[in-house]
C-alpha cells in the first residue's frame, strides 16, 4: 500500500489540528486538578484504563477492522509505550513542580524533536529550510520560557521542566513510528485502542508497586469529572483525531499541535486555576506562532 502525505496540510487537516489543540490542552487542566487528589502514576493509568474501556465498546459496536498479525501487536506495545506511559507519567509528574501553562509550552518542543526524527527515518519528510528555521526559533523559545535558572542547578521546577522535554522527546518517536500502521491501512481508532489497552498493561504493575493503596483513593465529584474529561475528551477523541492526522498529513504536520495547545492551556489555567499569566509565557506563546508559519512555509512560498 502506497501512502501519500502531503507537505502542507488542508483546511480539514487545519481543522482537526485546532480541535486538538482545545483537547490536549485541557488535559494540562485536568491533571491540574487531579494531582491534588491522587499519585501522578494512579492519574496516568486511570486515565489510559478508562480510556481503553470506552475504546473497545467502541470497536465491538462498530466492528471496526483489527489487526491479524502479531508484530501489529508489537507495534501498538511500543507505541503505547512511546505515546501514553512514559510521556504522560512524566507529564503528571512534571506538573507536581511546574504550573500547567508552563508545562504545555514546554510539551510545545515536540515539533522541534519530531522534524529531526522524520527526516532520518522518513523519506517524505526530509527537513527543509523552512522546518529548519521553525526549529532554530523553537530553540530560542525554549531558552526565553526556561531562562537562566535552567543553569542554576538541578533543583525541583528544573526537574518538572526537563520531565516534560522528555515526554515531548518520546511523542515526537511515537509519531513517527505510528507512520507505519496508516501505511498498513490500520484504522485511526483501532490505532488509539491498541495503544491506549498497551499502556494500560505497561502501568499496572508498576501502579501496584508505587502508589499501593492510594490506587482506592475515594475522589469528590470534581475529581471524577476531571478524570472522566482527560479520559473521554483529551483521550478517546483526541488520538482518534490524531491518528487520522498522521495518515492524511503526516508525523511533522501533526506534531504541529503541541505550538498550539500551550494557547489553550495557559488560558484555561489563569481563568480556572488562578495560574499567573507571566511575560515569559507571552513571549514564548508569540514565538510559538512565528515558528508554526515559518514550518508550515505558506506565506514564503507566496512571496
Amino acid at each position: 500500500m502506497t501512502l501519500k502525505i502531503r507537505t502542507q496540510m488542508s483546511v480539514s487537516d487545519i481543522a482537526i489540528l485546532a480541535v486538538l489543540s482545545l483537547l490536549w490542552g485541557g488535559s494540562f487542566f485536568f491533571v491540574e486538578v487531579l494531582v491534588n487528589y491522587l499519585p501522578p502514576l494512579t492519574i496516568v493509568t486511570a486515565r489510559v484504563g478508562l480510556a481503553a474501556m470506552l475504546l473497545w465498546v467502541i470497536v465491538l459496536a462498530t466492528g471496526v477492522q483489527r489487526p491479524t498479525e502479531r508484530k501489529d501487536w508489537l507495534s501498538l506495545l511500543v507505541v503505547g509505550g512511546l505515546n501514553n506511559a512514559l510521556p504522560f507519567s512524566l507529564i503528571v509528574w512534571g506538573q507536581t513542580q511546574i504550573d500547567s501553562g508552563l508545562a504545555s509550552v514546554l510539551n510545545a518542543t515536540t515539533p522541534l524533536f519530531t522534524v529531526v526524527v522524520a527526516s532520518v527515518f522518513l523519506a517524505d519528510e526530509r527537513l527543509t529550510k523552512n522546518k529548519l528555521a521553525g526549529v532554530m526559533i523553537g530553540l530560542v523559545r525554549i531558552c526565553v520560557l526556561v531562562g537562566p535558572n535552567a543553569f542554576r542547578g538541578l533543583g525541583q521546577s528544573v526537574l518538572g521542566q526537563l520531565a516534560v522535554v522528555g515526554a515531548a522527546m518520546s511523542y515526537a518517536l511515537a509519531g513517527v513510528f505510528s507512520r507505519r500502521f496508516a501505511a498498513r491501512g490500520i484504522p485511526p481508532l483501532m490505532i488509539a485502542t491498541g495503544q491506549v489497552s498497551s499502556a494500560t498493561l505497561l502501568l499496572l504493575i508498576p501502579v501496584i508497586l508505587i502508589d499501593g493503596a492510594a490506587i482506592m483513593t475515594p475522589l469528590p465529584i470534581t475529581a471524577w469529572g476531571a478524570l472522566i474529561g482527560i479520559a473521554l475528551f483529551s483521550t478517546v477523541l483526541a488520538y482518534i483525531l490524531y491518528f487520522r492526522l498522521i495518515a492524511s498529513a503526516g508525523a511533522t504536520n501533526a506534531a504541529l499541535v503541541t505550538f498550539l495547545i500551550p494557547l489553550s492551556a495557559i488560558a484555561l489555567g489563569a481563568i480556572f486555576l488562578g495560574e499567573r499569566f507571566t511575560p515569559i509565557q507571552a513571549a514564548g506563546a508569540a514565538l510559538i506562532g512565528v515558528g508554526l508559519v515559518v514550518m508550515d512555509g505558506r506565506v514564503f512560498n507566496r512571496a
